[in-house]
Order: C-alpha cells, then structure tokens, then sequence
C-alpha cells in the first residue's frame, strides 16, 4: 500500500513539473509558395501512332536511336491494301488517255465515213430536188434521195457527238484512275511510320509481326536536349500561379537536392477528373542528367520577405490567434505562411512569449 502512495505522489510530482512549450517570435526571411507534383517531359514528347491498320514487316530504328522529322521507324504491310495499289495501278495503265487513242482514231474515221456519205446523199438530194422542180423524174425517187440525205446528215452529226462523248468519257477515265492511284500511294505512304520531330526514340511499344491499329502507340519520342515540367496545380491555387514565377524542384534521382525553374505555361482548362491545372515550368538550373517521365516536386514561389515578424505555424489557433505565457489569448493579423512558419503583421511583439497550443 505504501508503495502505490509513493507511486502516485511522484506521478503528480512529474504531472506538475511539466511545462507546456513556449516561444518567442523571431525575425527572419520568409517565401510563400504553392506545392505541386508532376512529371518530366522531354519538349515534343509525343506518342506516335499509325494511321491505318496493319502488321508490323520490320523496325527501322530501336531504342535510343536518333530521329530527325521524316525519319522512318517501322514498315507496316496490309494485303488487302497492296492488292487495291496494285489494282490501281493496273486501272491507271488500262484507262491512261494515251493508251485508248486508237478508240478515238477510230471513232474519227467514223466521222469521216459518215461525213463522205452525207456528201453524197447531199449532192444527190439536192440534184434530185432541182430536177423534181423540173418535174423530171418521180415524187419516188425525190422522197427516196430526200431520206437518205437527212439519214446522212443524222448519221454524221452523231458520228461527231459519240466522239465527244468518247473523248469525254476516256479523259474521265484517265482522270479517275490516276486519282485513285495517287490515293493509293498516298495510302502506302502510311505504311511506313515516320517521326514528327527531331530527338530520340525513347521506347518501342510493339515488335515486329505484331498487330496494329490507329488506337495503338508504337513508340515514345521526345527532344533529350530539352526538358518540360509539368505541374499538377489545385484549383484553388491556380490563380496565384503566373508565367515568370520561379519555382523549387525537387527530384528523388537526386536526393537532398533543390533546383531552380521557372513558369512558362499555364493551362487554360481545368482536368475535371483531378481538379488541376498544368502548369509548365522549364528549368534555369538542371541536374546534369534528366530521363522522361520521371516524378518530382516542386514549390512555385509566390512571394518573398527577408525581414519580417515570424512564429511557428503550430502556434497558431485557427490561423489568427495566439496563446501568450500569461494565459491572454490575442488576435494577430497574419501575412506570408510556408509549411512551418508564419509572418505576423500586427497585434504581436517579438519580446512576447507565446505558448504551445495543447
């Protein structure tokens, strides 16, 4: 029994002699900033993919190869499409104006024969007429050379117009053709993936033999000389952040490290599934190493006070008040805030002591 008395006794003793945390405000500098994450991007980084559907016949380039713009990376076949080009080609050749002259040459000679015919008929139609006016001869023989004029004179106009219709429809034909081709070749041209920007081939996602189709990527390609940050800024941060702000990186491949950028880009749309902004910020002081997609951290500075009026956050009540060591509970006006500190503009002198919320 007397043993749990000197228990509790020394608990109380020890209860008593605690002291709750005290502090004093200090002067110093303080920067108010935004905190982001986000990843890295090579500039133009981009995925690329084919136009059409197809096989893959061969890989033209492999990892971390250069690139210029035009550069082919992979061929693609299709057997349906080499059967259409070909058949294309074919229909070129088979309606190519040149080669169906002989139709029109025949269809001249046509003209001409038509044309001789209705001379004659002419000739007798009108020698036929003037003797009828003569009365020689019979209405017979009149009506007779009268019909065969006018069936002449029918026939050689239509002689003339089935060349123009055919002359017509062979420049149609040949123009259609070559059209079609000019598409086809055109289609073949998507058979072979080509880059659209200079850099390096960062990654290959498919490999040869295996099917693809405009909803697949192919391969990952971005400039390794320059480097993009991409922020993911909160909405309600995002009208503080503007272009010129310097930003704080930080990166995991380099640990205990700060590097320096700054904002160039702000996105005018909001990502509805994360609430954010992208925002992009390009470096002033880089590692001397960087790899796409990499993760980081970063704070965008806002504002900056080398001499002002500071106490821990953690002092804080409700972000306006303050405890001092006499028990009186004060209301400040508070400016700048970081993660650990904040700037007091009024009702707090650096001689007052302040104690610990509990």
């Amino acid at each position: 029994m007397k043993s749990l008395v000197t228990i509790a006794v020394g608990i109380l003793l020890f209860s008593c002699g605690k002291k709750q945390e005290t502090s004093l405000p200090t002067v110093g500098p303080i920067t108010e900033s935004i905190y982001a994450s986000g990843v890295l991007k090579t500039a133009d980084q981009y995925q690329a993919y084919v136009t059409i559907n197809g096989i893959i016949n061969e890989l033209l380039v492999k990892e971390g190869d250069s690139v210029q713009v035009g550069s082919p990376l992979l061929t693609i076949t299709n057997e349906t499409q080499q059967f259409a080009a070909e058949n294309a080609a074919l229909a070129a050749n088979f309606n190519d104006f040149k080669a169906n002259t002989a139709k029109l040459e025949e269809a001249k000679l046509g003209i001409e024969s038509a044309k001789n015919k209705f001379r004659v008929d002419s000739t007798l139609f009108y020698r036929q007429k003037n003797l009828w006016a003569q009365q020689i001869g019979t209405k017979v023989d009149f009506e007779l050379k009268e019909l065969a004029f006018q069936t002449s004179k029918s026939n050689y106009l239509s002689a003339i117009q089935r060349f123009k219709e055919l002359k017509r429809g062979l420049e149609f034909s040949s123009s259609q053709a070559k059209k079609n081709l000019q598409i086809s070749t055109n289609q073949a041209q998507d058979y072979t993936l080509r880059s659209k920007s200079n850099g390096i081939v960062y990654s290959l996602l498919k490999s040869k033999g295996e099917i693809v189709s405009p909803q697949t990527p192919i391969a990952i390609i971005g400039n390794f000389k320059y480097f993009v940050l991409e922020l993911q800024v909160d909405e309600n941060d995002i009208l503080r952040v503007q272009q010129g702000q310097q930003v704080l990186v930080t990166l995991d491949s380099y640990k205990k490290q700060v590097f320096e950028a700054k904002v160039v880009k702000i996105s005018e749309i909001m990502n509805e599934r994360s609430k954010t902004f992208l925002v992009e910020a390009k470096f002033t002081k880089a590692p001397p190493k960087l790899f796409p997609n990499i993760t980081f951290e970063a704070n965008i500075l806002l504002s900056k006070k080398e001499n002002a009026l500071l106490i821990p956050r953690n002092y804080l009540k409700n972000d306006s008040i303050v405890t001092l060591a006499s028990g009186e509970e004060r209301v400040v006006k508070v400016g700048l805030k970081d993660f650990q500190k904040a700037e007091i503009l009024a009702g707090l002198k650096a001689t007052d002591e302040m104690v610990k919320p509990k």
